[in-house]
């Protein structure tokens, strides 16, 4: 009897690529990947396990959460020469840090549900460690968030997101994928981008005191600075201008180096 495959849970936010010539890509856009310790966080079936494991990389953590999926990989892991570990745990909260060591990289379909706190929490990793923490990350989100994830100031994309990983990464927005590369096709189109951290954060900031302004003024975007930051600041229009900036003007106007010199100015 044909084994039946697997079915995706939409619990997992699942979504199964299985198109060769767009895993060819991901691979090709996470280049170099030889000699590094590989981290895929929702590995599902296997499909970019396969790709990743014919690359000369030094290992390979397959992080799953779905018991269905772990048979299937560990069998993959036992074909593998020692180089793949199967991690069956929730990705969310896991030091990914701690599975190997450096140079590391994270190459990943991420489940749709976890993937911005995913992110958020790499980043949080990416400014105690610099570029320490992980050489690259070449992930998959749904194309809405990629699209904030490296958009630049003055359009409705930009945002929280855009101005914490843009102020610790070099980001690049690489290509959509198609819902028919996935089983079962999400009703969305998917991207993927790659994040380069910097030795050092591009401008100095207290990261706390940065999210705090960052949170305050975009939960309010419409309104004015002035108006939107009086929970953040101290003296809002006073402090607005002491960073050389309108109180006037809106939250997604300001750049990356505008919020980090406000940030620093009341820190």
């Amino acid at each position: 009897m044909t084994e039946q495959p697997i079915r995706a849970d939409k619990s997992f936010g699942q979504h199964f690529l299985h198109e060769a010539g767009v895993i060819d890509n991901i691979l090709r856009f996470a280049a170099p990947l030889e000699g590094r310790h590989i981290i895929e966080i929702g590995a599902g079936p296997g499909a970019l396990t396969r790709a990743l494991l014919t690359a000369d990389i030094a290992s390979l953590h397959a992080i799953e959460i779905d018991p269905r999926m772990v048979p299937g990989l560990e069998a993959l892991a036992a074909s593998a020469a020692g180089k793949m570990t199967v991690i069956h745990q929730d990705a969310l909260g896991m030091d990914s840090t701690a599975l190997c060591p450096a140079p590391r990289a994270v190459v990943a379909n991420l489940p749709y549900n976890v993937a911005t706190p995913l992110l958020v929490g790499w980043l949080h990793a990416i400014h105690a460690q610099g570029a320490d923490a992980f050489e690259r990350l070449t992930l998959m989100f749904q194309k809405e968030v990629a699209e904030r994830i490296a958009a630049k100031p003055g359009g409705k994309e930009y945002g929280r997101l855009s101005v914490l990983a843009q102020w610790l990464c070099k980001v690049e927005y690489g290509f959509d994928i198609a819902p028919e590369c996935f089983t079962p096709p999400p009703k969305i189109t998917s991207a993927v981008i790659r994040l380069t951290p910097y030795p050092a954060p591009a401008y100095p900031a207290d990261r706390n005191v940065l999210e705090k302004l960052l949170a305050a003024g975009f939960n309010q975007r419409r309104k004015m600075l002035r108006s939107a930051l009086k929970s953040a600041l101290p003296h809002p229009e006073a402090d607005l201008e002491k960073a050389g900036i309108d109180p006037t003007r809106r939250a997604e106007t300001l750049s990356v180096e505008e919020w980090c010199r406000l940030a620093t100015g009341i820190a």
